[in-house]
């Protein structure tokens, strides 16, 4: 159960959630598993982020030519 005193920075945790949440992450990953590239992960999401404005403008391209054509 976690103490309700001050953390490391100082700051008061009433509810001791930090402190739990810091023993958790500090536990480490598993060992049978691995972590992506960091520089691999977000090259999927924004590529799809830039095809989907690239719809969006010509979509709103057309109605534009078409409203006002």
């Amino acid at each position: 159960m976690a103490h309700n005193t001050p953390g490391p920075e100082g700051n008061y945790d009433p509810a001791g959630s930090t402190q739990m949440f810091r023993a958790f992450v500090d536990e480490g990953a598993p060992q049978g598993r691995q972590a992506a590239t960091p520089a691999a992960a977000p090259a999927g999401p924004r590529v799809g982020l830039i095809v989907g404005i690239v719809v969006v403008l010509a979509v709103l391209a057309g109605v534009a030519w078409l409203a006002l054509g």
